[in-house]
């Protein structure tokens, strides 16, 4: 009993020592990981891996493709950020979450490495964390995300297998530039030397970057709905995936929202492209639609159309940028079309809220305005103001997102739609409070 005791404490301890890092921002260099990782003896290198760039869709292609390794017998881990309520759920090897335990190991582990010039940011010491914890538990394989950007982001310090790139929209401009082209170039930083490409990149200008940077890197891309795509069956819900070397039939999408036909695509061309190159090494390198079935189905992403109570139906989804706000409408318009909704939004102050709330606001009969604890959180006010340009219906202002989605629960029937979305900080606020409730 008082070890439990002591190991809260000291995880407890531990994330305020990490939260603290985040005073230090955001820095583009890759010096100060890579000689954390230089003292650490470059865990990085001792498993295979996948690389995962983009603006959306990057969690649930990692996921898709973790889940694929895993089924086939790999030990697998994987990377994603941001959590949604608790630090662990970045690190996780074979669906299950680094243990608290585990995170005081790999946090004094990087830290004492921490010793250069500049002071690792937060998301430096939890990559390396995450690179030191794959390695101390021999994972076979390790899945990565990238934060931001690609080719300045703590992440670009690995040689992967596959490198994978999402879609692209405007995000970040600050740090990516304010163009399609802009970003493109920073995203495509994760493309390595005589390293395949897979990537849902559409935009004209974005991908002539991505295609003349595989070429100066000798590496070959393949290219969504030209090389691979995915195709939904009339009249019953499967996919169809015509890919690179191989054609799965009745493939079930484990996550919701037509968007994710696209991911799962990027996910199954990648895994072509490595179980290809290694199955005379390994018989467990045999792809085939059994596989992919069951690995699918142990695929998870929370946060992102994710489904959490029934009556009402309570849905969660980041929607943190305009082309998700996009995704959500899109699903709300026609999954949901004949329902009551309730919105309750809460967004950043660097994300394009008005256009957000344009896309969005129309679809519900009742708005509520929230505020997620971070301060980058747009004032309601300003939003209030905002959505009521693009609806008649009641918009009402609720700071605490526990609060504004109990309340929003309260007021709807058991056929009705109360959905969280505008913030992936909002969505783990409210996912939070509903995880509280189960456990009472």
């Amino acid at each position: 009993m008082k070890k439990n005791a002591c190991t809260k404490i000291a995880y407890q301890d531990c994330l305020d020592k990490i939260y603290t890092l985040g005073r230090f921002g955001i820095k583009l260099e890759l010096d100060t990981i890579l000689n954390i990782l230089k003292l650490l003896n470059n865990p990085q290198k001792n498993y295979r891996l996948l690389h995962v760039a983009g603006t959306n869709g990057k969690g649930s292609t990692a996921t898709y493709m973790a889940s694929i390794l895993r089924k086939a017998g790999f030990k697998t881990g994987l990377y994603t950020s941001p959590h949604l309520v608790k630090f662990n759920e970045r690190i996780s090897i074979n669906g299950e979450q680094i243990s608290n335990e585990h995170v005081v190991d790999a946090y004094e582990a990087v830290h004492a490495a921490d010793i250069g010039a500049r002071k690792a940011t937060f998301f430096e010491i939890a990559t390396a964390m995450g690179f030191y914890h794959f390695s101390k538990e021999n994972v076979d394989w390790a899945v990565i995300e990238t934060g931001m950007g690609g080719r300045f982001d703590a992440t670009n310090v690995i040689t992967p297998q596959v490198s994978v790139i999402t879609n692209l929209s405007i995000e970040h401009t600050d740090y990516l530039g304010n163009t399609i082209k802009a970003i493109a170039r920073e995203k495509g930083g994760i493309i390595k030397p005589h390293t395949p490409v897979v990537t849902g990149v559409s935009q004209s200008s974005g991908l002539k970057i991505i295609q003349q940077t595989a070429k100066e890197k000798s590496s070959d891309l393949f290219v969504y709905k030209k090389d691979f795509s995915a195709r939904k069956n009339p009249r019953q819900n499967r996919y169809t995936y015509n890919g690179l070397y191989n054609r799965f039939y009745h493939l079930i999408k484990p996550l919701p929202g037509e968007h994710q036909k696209e991911n799962l695509s990027l996910a199954l061309a990648a895994c072509e492209l490595i179980f290809k190159k290694l199955k005379k090494t390994d018989n467990r390198y045999h792809l085939n639609e059994t596989l992919i079935k069951e690995g699918l189905a142990l695929a998870e992403w929370p946060g992102r159309l994710e489904h959490v109570m029934e009556k009402p139906l309570v849905i969660l989804d980041g929607a943190h940028n305009l082309h998700a706000a996009r995704v959500l409408g899109k699903y709300l318009s026609s999954t949901l079309k004949d329902r009551k909704l309730t919105l309750v939004l809460g967004i950043l102050d660097d994300k394009p809220y008005e256009k957000m709330l344009k896309i969005l606001v129309p679809y519900a009969q009742n708005i509520i305005i929230t505020k997620a604890k971070i301060d980058r959180s747009l004032e309601p006010s300003i939003l209030k103001k905002t959505a009521q340009r693009f609806t008649k219906c009641p918009v009402t202002i609720i700071e605490d997102v526990k609060e504004a989605l109990t309340h929003a629960m309260d007021t709807s029937n058991d056929e009705d739609v109360v959905c969280v979305a505008g913030s992936l900080y909002v969505a783990g606020e409210a996912k939070e409070k509903l995880e509280n409730d189960l456990d009472h």
